[in-house]
């Protein structure tokens, strides 16, 4: 298997372009996914507060016979403790369920526009990372105007803003926004959640055309439009299959088709409307 590919961060940092994402998982199968995981290659690993698995992820690095300093640890701070002290708090939470003294990257998970304390909440994480407790710092589901917002009141820009992000909604504009303002775009839902999409025909021609599976193909899309991409399996073959692909190449018009595949539709929440604290 080729090894892993990496970007360069805006403050330096290196981060693997490819990482293992366990929203939905519980806490005990995420030990078990994560090990899979490493075992299979990642480095990279992406959770959050409100996935409640942050005990089983810290458990399984761990446990891996892989170094901490070896893996990119990224958790995310919750909707109903943005503002100064609570991310203080938060993040301090994080690190103990984590068992950890540090992660690689902490994001703003929503920025809960009607709450309107993400900005708060920032100048805390700018703490943080002054500090040394987070190796970076961004966000996640902003959009042009919360993030322009940030860029507009606080010091530190985000490293990356991990938005829902595939085929059928490929977020050209979001990206190029991002990409103008030196932040990377990382995927959520990045297979985007089912298999309509992975039953689409032009994903089945192309992925014959190259022996791989239309998943595969999706990931590689990601890679080769420059995204940071995690997807999410708990079955140790399909963990396996998403980083086996870094040994073929989608050509123009494998990319012009996907291409053609956006919907301009959202699978998941708005970030302009998504307002929820539980």
């Amino acid at each position: 298997m080729t090894t892993q590919q990496h970007l360069t961060l805006n403050n330096g940092l290196r981060m693997p372009q490819l990482g293992f994402g366990v929203w939905q998982v519980e806490d005990d199968q995420a030990y078990e996914a994560v090990s899979a995981a490493l075992q299979s290659g990642y480095r990279s690993v992406d959770t959050a507060r409100i996935y409640e698995n942050e005990t089983g992820v810290g458990r399984a690095l761990r446990d891996a016979d892989v170094a901490r300093e070896d893996v990119f640890l990224t958790t995310k701070l919750w909707n109903s403790d943005h503002g100064h002290d609570e991310t203080l708090k938060a993040f301090d939470a994080s690190l103990e369920r984590l068992g950890t003294d540090y992660v690689d990257l902490y994001l703003i998970h929503w920025p809960v526009p009607e709450q309107d304390r993400y900005v708060e909440a920032w100048r805390a994480m700018e703490k943080i990372y002054a500090d040394g407790r987070a190796k970076a710092i961004g966000v996640s589901n902003f959009t042009a105007r919360t993030l322009g917002r940030l860029l507009d009141e606080t010091d530190i820009v985000p490293v990356l803003n991990q938005i829902e992000l595939h085929p059928y909604f490929a977020q050209g504009e979001m990206r190029a926004f991002n990409a103008s303002n030196n932040v990377a775009t990382e995927a959520w839902s990045p297979l985007g959640q089912g298999k309509e999409l992975l039953g689409e025909p032009v994903l089945a021609r192309i992925a014959e055309k190259h022996g791989k599976t239309a998943a595969q193909v999706v990931i590689r899309w990601h890679l080769q439009l420059g995204n940071v991409v995690i997807p999410k399996s708990v079955t140790p073959s399909r963990i396996k299959e998403n980083i086996d692909v870094f040994d073929f190449a989608l050509d123009a018009t494998d990319m012009n088709d996907i291409a053609g595949l956006d919907r301009g539709g959202r699978i998941g929440a708005d970030p302009a409307t998504m307002n929820w604290l539980g």
